[in-house]
């Protein structure tokens, strides 16, 4: 029989050995490097890229979910790609080519599905998150656009040409659809609140936007901000905005505003117009630091090397900076100490400090564009 105390010490030299060959994946992130096909995993405390990870596909526009165990990231191309990525082995674990021209897609609320929204053909495909292999077809006639996850398995997406929502669930052995009309003309985006209740699509042909209330046993829509630019001429939409961007501060939506300078504020209880606030040029993101306390703001072609940021208590302009060439897009760390923008012709992205506004690193990615750290996995709807 072996001494206790040698049987400790080998236990901690076992224990030392696993320890050094865990990976923690909490403080990545994967960086969408559009014109490559790659995607780049980054490190938030370091400030610093890890691996390009290569073969993507079409990432022209591209987006992505994280598995629960935030291990897995299942990453949606233009061309249809689903693309399931490995963190911790730095590689790509399964790819499957679902759609001719895919916009977008959810994971499930157990982490099990991966829903995928599609332009060409239309519709959605819903995927087995650990072997890709396609589990539900749902035809639509129509683009789809605004694919959400919500609680109980189920999905939310619209309909551009169809002006529809409907709402998939999936807790079932079959796809049980709900179909929800008037939605108003060609909805372009939507989102759903953090707690799964409301979801608000955007009009792209007119004026407003859509709620419902996905608690409400018949959902029906609800005009939000109807004809909010009457009397004024419309101006030309070089870069649709993207309500994935949307910010909840405090009890307040705040909103890009379509074809126009300005941001919309709109109570989050009862759907009316609190505010505007006048901006450089027609917002493309709208995103609020996790604290509610700032909008930080960018812009679409050909005004698109700014950013504004927000006080969202006096509804006030209170930052402005230009931190280079087609600023893309912006994400948040967990806590909102930091954010990072990826500057897409400066083949940069560039970290700032929220408070002081200081920059606190930048990081060499080939035109960058989305940039997602693992937090999103236990976000709904993201």
């Amino acid at each position: 029989m072996k001494p206790l105390h040698l049987t400790l010490a080998a236990l901690a030299l076992a224990g030392s050995a696993a320890m050094g060959e865990t990976i923690a994946t909490g403080d990545l992130g994967l960086v969408i490097e559009r014109t490559t096909g790659a995607v780049l995993l980054v490190d938030q405390s370091d400030r610093a890229a890890l691996a390009r990870i290569e073969g993507l596909g079409d990432l022209s526009h591209a987006s992505l979910v994280y598995s629960p165990d935030q291990r897995f990231a299942y990453v949606f191309g233009r061309d249809g790609g689903l693309t399931k990525v490995d963190l911790v082995e730095r590689r790509i674990a399964g790819r499957v080519v679902q759609a001719g021209n895919a916009i977008g897609g959810a994971i499930s609320d157990d982490g099990a599905l991966v829903a995928v929204s599609n332009y060409e053909p239309g519709g959605v495909r819903i995927f087995d998150a650990v072997t890709l292999e396609m589990v539900a077809d749902i035809p639509t006639g129509s683009k789809t656009i605004g694919l959400v996850d919500v609680p109980g398995r189920r999905f939310v997406f619209t309909l551009w040409d169809a002006g529809e929502t409907w709402i998939a669930d999936l807790s079932g052995d079959e796809a049980q659809i709900t179909k929800i009309t008037g939605m108003g003309k060609n909805p372009y985006d939507a989102l759903v609140t953090a707690n799964g209740r409301t979801y608000i699509a955007g009009l792209f042909g007119e004026d407003g936007l859509s709620a419902l209330d996905l608690w409400d046993e018949d959902p029906k829509p609800r005009q939000v901000l109807p004809g909010y630019g009457r009397g004024e001429e419309p101006l030309p939409v070089y870069k649709m905005p993207h309500l994935e961007g949307w910010a909840l501060a405090g009890a307040e939506f705040v909103l890009p505003a379509v074809g126009r300078h300005e941001v919309l504020w709109v109570d989050a209880r009862d759907f009316t117009e609190t505010g505007r606030t006048a901006t450089h040029g027609q917002p493309v993101f709208a995103m609020a630091r996790p604290d509610g306390r700032q909008v930080w703001v960018n812009f679409a072609h050909p005004l698109n090397d700014t950013i504004q940021v927000i006080d969202t208590v006096t509804k006030q302009v209170v930052h402005v900076f230009k931190p280079g060439p087609a600023v893309l897009h912006m994400e948040f760390t967990p806590r909102g100490h930091e954010v990072w923008v990826s500057v897409r012709d400066a083949d940069k992205i560039m970290i700032y400090d929220t408070q002081s506004f200081e920059k606190r690193g930048e990081i060499d990615a080939d035109s960058p564009s989305g940039i997602f750290f693992t937090a999103r996995a236990h976000r709904m709807g993201l």
